[in-house]
């Protein structure tokens, strides 16, 4: 599988998403989803603590056993575990990623993400306990979630003069949420961050598997009450318009979006949750597509951009 850069870290260009693990499926078939990914070359693996309730960080580090090796991990903190594990100042950071390395069953984090903004705590402050622990070596690149393009710039301006700084971004990004287009994009290359996009698939309704008033599939992601905002009408007439357009080229609508995704410039890698090895699979072999200008322009047409 080809590997794209986040900062120092070579990544596959389609990453596992974990945040079904301790959620949605167990530990056994965590670990059975995980070891599809390797085996189909996806090294990049993403989590966070509150995945799961800090399950999804466990049942990562217990699958990967002796394979840690060939994984890239990426987890986050500073979304709310609780009233005391929460936010980004120093003293949590310091204590968080003691937690997530104890979880991961590992001496070190390969990309450690600040989930979302913190306001209550100065930029330079988190930076600097995030340094830290690159100097340590508990960290090797640091990363940020659910970034503006003015706090991404601001974060910038904050690092210490060679200090470790935000490599990447990871924000919600696919062909029914282009909004990152309008000026995240621009921002990641003039600060030559790498970017991951979340939601990728749309919780499931682009992968082909919704149909018009039959309602999601039993069991499936887009069956649970939060993913309803997912599969508003519009979204669903341009789901199903991006399905016939792929299928004129005798392609899935899965391939389409993994693809898509793939051909913008700052797209490090596409994270994918997945529920089984066959999802795995699929998701692996979706980003071979590359797409020709004028297929680019019939896209945006279909989806528009921001």
């Amino acid at each position: 599988m080809e590997l794209r850069a986040i900062g120092s870290l070579p990544v596959s260009v389609v990453g596992l998403g974990c945040n079904n693990f301790g959620m949605r499926i167990e530990g056994d078939a965590s670990a059975r989803v995980v070891a599809a990914a390797l085996d189909a070359g996806i090294t990049f693996f993403d989590t966070a603590d509150i995945y799961g309730d800090t399950k999804s960080e466990t049942f990562l580090g217990q699958a990967l056993g002796s394979r840690r090796t060939q994984a890239i991990i990426a987890t986050k903190f500073g979304m709310r575990l609780d009233e005391s594990r929460r936010g980004a100042r120093p003293e949590y950071v310091r204590t968080a990623v003691e937690d997530s390395l104890r979880r991961l069953r590992t001496d070190y984090i390969d990309l450690y993400q600040l989930h979302q903004p913190d306001p209550s705590v100065p930029m330079a402050d988190t930076l600097g306990a995030l340094d830290d622990l690159v100097k340590a070596g508990k960290v090797k690149q640091i990363g940020c979630s659910n970034f503006s393009a003015g706090q991404m710039e601001e974060a910038h301006r904050s690092a210490a003069p060679g200090g470790a700084r935000f490599v990447s971004v990871q924000n919600e990004f696919s062909l029914l949420h282009r909004e990152p287009e309008r000026d995240v994009l621009p921002a990641c290359a003039r600060l030559g961050l790498a970017f991951l996009p979340y939601f990728p698939l749309a919780s499931g309704l682009l992968t082909g598997k919704y149909a018009r008033g039959k309602g999601a599939p039993e069991g499936s992601r887009l069956s649970l009450s939060w993913t309803a905002r997912f599969t508003t009408a519009k979204n669903v007439a341009i789901a199903e318009a991006l399905q016939a357009f792929a299928a004129t080229r005798g392609r899935t609508l899965l391939e389409l979006a993994m693809s898509w995704l793939a051909a913008h410039a700052p797209v490090a890698s596409v994270i994918a949750g997945a529920t089984s090895p066959d999802q795995v699979r699929a998701n692996a072999a979706a980003v071979n597509w590359r797409l020709a200008p004028e297929e680019i322009a019939e896209i945006d047409r279909l989806a528009p951009p921001p």
